[in-house]
């Protein structure tokens, strides 16, 4: 079986009309903000499912179903198999992967990074936004599959972001790999997520932009590294 994890229902869409065969599973989080506690998986979820339900008015149950119990699917993955993470370059998307990567720490299957190509230093934030179906396949067609020091870097990088251990994600941004492309200014935006958005956010209503409108693509342009969508800026904006 050959599995394709997605970021996210936009690109799912697209990926529909590319023929590519396999399993979809669809990313529906950004762990990239909110609590990360819990000593099991269900008691993680449960965090989750909160944290959604206080920061956007999500349903816990419906949260449970088409969130956890999507990524849950790769708990079932075989040793057999093949799983292509399709993920961008910002922190948003990396933290996603990072956690996909530690679900599958007990499987022995085939790993491999789906990204961007061709990107320009631009646009190395913008990930598959403005990608066709036949760009999607170029993608798939380039593919690099994770080495077994790989994966333990990546579940490490999710371990040490849950505990906000900037020293080790320091360390690790000095790991280099095919892999993990951009990873020296993710885990620096690792190091800083909880102080420099909102600071940025802070700057960008003192300078006049006092809307989501006109102050999101402000942010994107000086904070692309973090990935964030518009939810995320507004939440930071209610919280100056």
């Amino acid at each position: 079986m050959t599995y394709h994890v997605l970021p996210g229902d936009a690109v799912a869409d697209d990926f529909q009309k590319t023929g590519i065969e396999g399993a979809v599973i669809v990313c529906r989080e950004s762990f990239v903000t909110g609590d990360l506690d819990g000593e099991t998986l269900d008691e993680f979820w449960e965090t989750r499912a909160n944290h959604v339900d206080i920061s956007y008015g999500a349903d816990p149950i419906e949260y449970r179903e088409a969130v956890a119990g999507e990524l849950e699917r790769l708990l079932d993955v075989n040793s057999d198999d093949e799983v292509n993470l399709w993920f961008e370059f910002e922190l948003f998307c990396s933290v996603n992967m990072w956690f996909c990567l530690d679900l599958l720490r007990g499987s022995d299957a085939k790993v491999f990074r789906v990204m961007p190509i061709e990107t320009s230093p631009d646009d190395v934030w913008a990930g598959f936004g403005n990608y066709q179906p036949e760009d999607l396949v170029k993608c798939l067609d380039a593919r690099v599959q994770f080495s077994q020091e790989d994966l333990r870097a990546g579940r490490d990088l999710w371990k040490a972001f849950r505990e906000r251990d900037s020293e080790t994600i320091n360390r690790l941004s000095e790991y280099r790999s095919p892999c993990f492309p951009f990873l020296k200014e993710v885990c620096t935006a690792a190091v800083e997520i909880d102080s420099q958005p909102i600071e940025i956010v802070r700057e960008l209503k003192t300078s006049g932009f006092k809307d989501i409108e006109g102050l999101f693509p402000e942010f994107r342009k000086r904070a692309g590294v973090y990935g964030f969508g518009d939810s995320q800026v507004e939440s930071l904006m209610n919280r100056v």
